[in-house]
């Protein structure tokens, strides 16, 4: 997870609870897809104060930034994202979003691919 002093640049201290209008702006996520993230989440679960005030405290930044980075940087889809983090794992490959499979492959096999493709190209000049 991402150490939330890096995330903000507000003065605060690191360990400082910050609103959901903070936290929103500092990770660029919307207000409302945060609260529909509270919902998704059990284990994502702000400090509420008089009013319905949300406080988030640094290990709630943190959560929120992984939600963010599974769901819209590596194409998890929500349920895929909570299995994730719920199991400490990696989710089974139906639960993750067709883009984040097709962009799972590592470089190494990447390469190898080009290069068997390559090698069939040119073996298929030299028939031609």
């Amino acid at each position: 997870m991402p150490d939330t002093p890096f995330l903000f640049n507000d003065g605060k201290a690191p360990d400082a609870m910050r609103t959901i209008g903070e936290v929103a702006e500092g990770l660029g996520i919307r207000q409302h897809i945060l609260r529909y993230w509270e919902q998704q989440f059990p284990m994502l679960q702000p400090l509420k104060r008089s009013g319905g005030r949300r406080l988030y405290r640094p290990q709630d930044v943190a959560l929120v930034a992984t939600i963010d980075r599974l769901v819209n940087r590596e194409g998890y889809t929500l349920k895929g994202a909570r299995a994730v983090l719920a199991g400490g794992g990696v989710a089974a490959p139906a639960e993750r979003s067709a883009a984040a499979q097709a962009g799972s492959a590592s470089l190494a096999e990447v390469r190898q691919r080009l290069d068997a493709i390559r090698h069939r190209l040119a073996g298929a000049l030299q028939a031609g």
